[in-house]
């Protein structure tokens, strides 16, 4: 997996340790909410493997959080600017590109991102996000096939879409162009 600034692989492996005991999740429950191994988890967490996009997605997911909270730490709040060199960006070699455009702000659970995915590229099935969270997606470039709940949505350049974030999403560019598009994620409170 490729990132444009360097992802910390034991910073990554801290934040989800801190964020599992705050939850008073052992690592087996851990592994029984998201779907991933246990070794891989343990893996994970020393900081000796690096998740792919939707594995950090199950992870972030069973801790009730974002991927952008497990990659980057909090910034105070009030004015944040990221340059673009300053963007976190993960390229999944499965033709997948994540590119974060908001800070991880304290006790904020949204999220603000790019993402590009390459011609027939399917991005696999995301975990449903506690119930009352909400997700915004635009289209900018190409075509992409959203399922929801097992029901496909196919959307083009300028298509825009709401939903619950609390079902399976899916993402598919069954097309020959990359398509780019604009997901905002608003993750709710389950305290």
């Amino acid at each position: 997996m490729e990132v444009s600034s360097p992802l910390d692989v034991t910073a990554l492996g801290l934040r989800i340790r801190e964020l599992r005991r705050q939850r008073s999740l052992s690592l087996q429950a851990l592994s029984e909410h998201s779907g991933v191994s246990f070794s891989m988890l343990s893996a994970i967490e020393r900081g000796k493997k690096v998740p792919s996009i939707l594995v950090m997605s199950q992870i972030a997911t069973a801790l009730g959080t974002s991927i952008g909270r497990l990659v980057e730490e909090e910034r105070p709040p009030r004015v944040v600017v990221l340059r673009a060199a300053e963007q976190r960006v993960i390229k999944d070699p499965i033709g997948m590109e994540r590119r974060t455009l908001s800070p991880v702000l304290p006790g904020v659970e949204f999220e603000f991102i790019q993402m590009t995915l390459a011609p027939d590229t399917d991005a696999g099935t995301f975990p449903p996000h506690r119930r009352g969270s909400r997700e915004y997606l635009a289209v900018e470039s190409g075509t992409l096939t959203l399922t929801l709940a097992g029901r496909d949505y196919v959307l083009g350049a300028g298509d825009s879409i709401y939903h619950d974030g609390d079902c399976l999403h899916g993402y598919r560019n069954e097309g020959d162009t990359p398509c780019t598009y604009y997901l905002a994620m608003d993750v709710a409170d389950g305290h």
